[in-house]
């Protein structure tokens, strides 16, 4: 493992086609941002019913993500299995970039970005985005010590305290952007303490299936060797993130259904919701997890590099929509004002909240996507992120 040589990657016509797709995309979502905040969130498929819309799907998703992109990194330092250090520097790299577009996203959604100054000097610690405030400046200065060691052999001594610290970061990092959730007493879709370790559960394997996936084009896309062994492992770690998420998610409809009063809110989404309900069961269920897992386990499939890719883009797919059903579900869902009550008035009282997405929300969200992958195009070429060789005989 110390023979790995870590190259930059070049420049060819593929690369630069890359970066000028990632570079429309960005532009789109700088110009709906643009478009937004001139001309008011009424543009927006987002009102005073459902106030979280499709860039907050794209940003909560990106920011989960981003804790599970560092999973090969600890792996490979914290767990010490070596097979996985040539990997790592890549992993810590994901993760910056991922987070930073997820942030992007929110801040350009503000309305007013500017008011982030009054968030970054007057706290409210009652308030869980304060909080986060904190966890992501810390793991945005964590993940880079860490890259630091990865690098600098005159500091890699330090590798694994730092990894240690990285990955208990990380972890609370996730359970505070789960408990953003878990903690809005007033939503009965939210109000649930599982929701935390769900959302560390969803960021393994969020962030394993993207990181296979830039995994695999850069190596592709460079002409590096990628063997067999190492990706059969990460292939199987997936398809155990998955199946634990599917049981997570499993366990906590079923709690709900258990208690009475939350019996209503898991019937609406689960069955009379429209587009969350289709969402749930197609995109989540189905397309993110159950095909997933056979494309991972099933005989067939089991040395196939685009089955993996595919596997991996569903997972990618199902988190968009696994995000969709809590936020848009969570907020369509009508609030109980009087428990035991019958409420009725013009006000959307006691009805299923509708929304859809509007383009400039959607421009937005995949503007801050591509911005995490414009990151990582421009770091894997400017600096030495990737081995030039990854054989089996290296992870052997």
């Amino acid at each position: 493992m110390k023979r790995t040589r870590y190259l930059e990657i070049g420049t060819s016509s593929g690369y630069l086609l890359l970066l000028a797709v990632l570079g429309v995309l960005v532009a789109g979502g700088a110009g709906a941002a643009w478009f937004m905040e001139h001309q008011g969130h009424h543009v927006t498929g987002m009102d005073n019913q459902v106030a979280w819309g499709m860039p907050h799907v794209f940003a909560v998703f990106l920011i989960v993500a981003a804790s599970g992109a560092l999973n090969v990194a600890s792996i490979g330092s914290v767990f010490a299995k070596v097979e996985y250090k040539p990997l790592a520097r890549l992993s810590g790299l994901l993760a910056i970039a991922l987070l930073a577009g997820g942030l992007a996203i929110l801040v350009l959604d503000l309305g007013r970005p500017d008011r982030l100054i009054v968030a970054m000097t007057n706290y409210n610690f009652k308030s869980i985005f304060a909080w986060n405030i904190f966890l992501y400046n810390g793991f945005f200065l964590i993940v880079a010590i860490y890259l630091w060691t990865l690098m600098d052999p005159s500091v890699a001594k330090y590798g694994k305290r730092i990894g240690l610290l990285a990955i208990g970061w990380r972890l609370v990092l996730t359970t505070g952007t789960g408990s953003i959730f878990g903690f809005l007493v007033a939503r009965q879709a939210y109000d649930a303490a599982i929701l935390a370790p769900y959302f560390i559960v969803l960021s393994l394997a969020f962030g394993m299936a993207a990181f296979i996936l830039v995994m695999l084009v850069a190596f592709n896309g460079s002409g590096r060797t990628l063997g067999g062994a190492l990706l059969g492992r990460l292939r199987n770690l997936l398809g155990v993130f998955i199946a634990i998420a599917l049981l997570v998610v499993t366990t906590y409809y079923l709690t709900n259904l258990y208690a009475a009063e939350h019996q209503a809110t898991v019937r609406m989404i689960l069955l009379d919701g429209g587009s969350v309900t289709t969402t749930f069961w197609i995109g989540q269920v189905l397309l993110g997890s159950l095909i997933p897992l056979g494309l991972i386990y099933h005989p067939l499939f089991r040395d196939s590099r685009p089955a993996l890719a595919s596997a991996s883009v569903l997972v990618v797919l199902g988190g968009l929509a696994t995000m969709y059903v809590i936020i848009i579900g969570g907020q369509s869902v009508p609030l109980v004002l009087f428990p035991g009550m019958e409420v009725s008035s013009s006000f959307f009282d006691g009805s299923f909240n509708p929304y859809a997405p509007s383009l400039p929300e959607m421009a937005l969200g995949l503007g801050g996507g591509a911005l995490a992958l414009l990151l990582v195009a421009l770091g894997v070429r400017v600096l030495p992120f990737l081995p030039d060789a990854l054989p089996d005989t290296a992870a052997d």
